[in-house]
């Protein structure tokens, strides 16, 4: 069942093929509406093994420890229904959800690209092999994905515009900002709610340094992101990075409070956003008052939740703000024991405990020490998932821990490099590259020092 215009069902849905054409369709939109689409698939297809595992799976992509415990259930309703009535597009399904499980989301991710190869036009496997490749920081992957599913998406089908928006997302995280910009604009004259698209384009603002820009692609657009799921905070928080730039910082403030921590939710994306400002903020030497008690409760709540590097390393820096010591080291000694043979495992023994012990030290005043774990992660930091312009706070850190330890040499690199990667300059890099004595005339050519 493939086509320009078709969305490929499994073989459990075929008698509810509306029902999942709405539940991708809101999966692809980052919309509010997914739980009540997985409830209208539940009401008519509550046995399907592909709407199980699907729903296993969109567990899975929030990073809970509790919603892993019921994905697995899920996995053995899912293969049950399976033994009774096997169906091939249900059972890559499960698999899917099987190999995610087992600690092997790269493995996951192939499976999805083969259902999209099997089935073109099927936007729930592109999606999804989006989603979980973000998670582990695969940017080539995620462009090879988007370029080999995006020609089956013609203009008439009903995930066309949700297709472009992946692949604009793909190809700013591979570095091809211009292709990434054009495709997200094609993305939302397709599809006008296409958040994910729109996002897209402003990561390539951010990254080109065009913060006016940026907050001008942004404002006008608001009705692409208000039906969106918690994902319209973080579209209110790339606002708030351009406003940094641009130095309002009432704005910013103001952005946080009203948007940003609107609803104060325990997902780790919310909580992600709201760490990754306060941290920008108090670099710049800004008090953010008692704002990180909110995000530290939460965060000693979620210490042994172990489903996301990212997500430890954003809770960790709200435990260290605190001052919730305890709970910190907890959390950097378990990363550094996760060594059990499953891919995040291995992502967080290897990239996210010395960035964690880093952080701790900086927070902790030993600088060099902190320069040191920090720099020992940085080459692998990729890994632990998230966008650029998300990491980028780990970069700025890992800045102000070579000048706080009197490493202006290493601070000078580190910064040139950032520069380059991005072509240019943004007011952080100018700031400290001056206090480093250097006042720069062009974006340069240089590599961060070795350590």
């Amino acid at each position: 069942m493939t086509g320009a215009s078709v969305v490929p069902t499994p073989g459990s849905l075929e008698h509810a093929a509306d029902e999942w054409r709405q539940l991708v369709s809101a999966f692809m939109a980052h919309s509010a509406k997914v739980p009540e689409a997985l409830g209208a698939l539940e009401r008519v297809a509550a046995g399907s093994p592909a709407f199980l595992a699907a729903k296993g799976l969109i567990f899975l992509l929030l990073g809970r420890r509790e919603l892993a415990t019921e994905a697995a259930r899920l996995l053995r309703e899912a293969e049950a229904g399976l033994a009774e009535r096997p169906c091939p597009h249900d059972a890559a399904i499960v698999e899917a959800l099987r190999a995610f499980l087992a600690g092997r989301p790269s493995r996951s991710a192939a499976l999805f690209d083969d259902m999209v190869a099997a089935r073109p036009g099927d936007g729930f496997a592109l999606k999804m092999a989006q989603a979980i490749r973000f998670l582990y920081g695969d940017c080539t992957g995620m462009r090879r994905s988007a370029e080999a599913a995006i020609g089956a998406f013609g203009d008439a089908h009903p995930h066309a515009g949700y297709a472009h928006g992946c692949y604009a997302f793909a190809c700013e995280e591979s570095g091809d900002l211009a292709l990434a910009e054009r495709a997200g604009v094609r993305a939302l004259e397709l599809a006008k709610d296409d958040a994910w698209a729109l996002h897209a384009v402003a990561h390539v603002h951010e990254m080109r340094g065009h913060a006016a820009k940026g907050r001008d692609w942004l404002l006008p657009r608001q009705a692409a992101f208000s039906g969106c799921s918690n994902f319209r905070h973080h579209v209110w928080w790339h606002l708030a990075l351009f406003e940094l730039e641009l130095g309002n910082i009432a704005r910013v403030f103001d952005l946080y409070d009203t948007e940003i921590r609107r609803d104060h939710t325990d997902d780790y994306r919310d909580i992600a956003n709201a760490v990754s400002l306060l941290a920008r903020l108090e670099a710049d030497g800004i008090q953010v008052g008692a704002r990180w008690d909110e995000l530290s409760a939460i965060a000693e709540r979620r210490i042994d939740d172990g489903c996301i590097v990212f997500a430890d390393l954003h809770y960790l820096m709200a435990l260290l703000a605190s001052g919730r010591d305890d709970a910190a080291d907890h959390l950097i000694e378990r990363m550094a024991q996760a060594g059990d043979g499953s891919e995040f495992g291995a992502v967080a023994a290897e990239a996210g405990a010395p960035a964690g012990g880093g952080l701790a030290a900086l927070r902790r005043g030993h600088h060099e020490e902190a320069l040191k774990g920090l720099m020992t992660a940085r080459r692998q930091l990729v890994r632990i998932g998230g966008s650029h312009a998300q990491r980028d706070v780990f970069d700025r850190l890992t800045i102000d821990a070579a000048m706080r330890a009197d490493r202006p040499d290493a601070a000078r690199a580190l910064i040139m490099e950032r520069a380059r990667l991005r072509g240019t300059y943004d007011r952080f890099g100018l700031e400290r590259l001056v206090r480093c004595g250097v006042v720069p005339a062009a974006a340069p050519v240089a590599s961060a020092a070795a350590f």
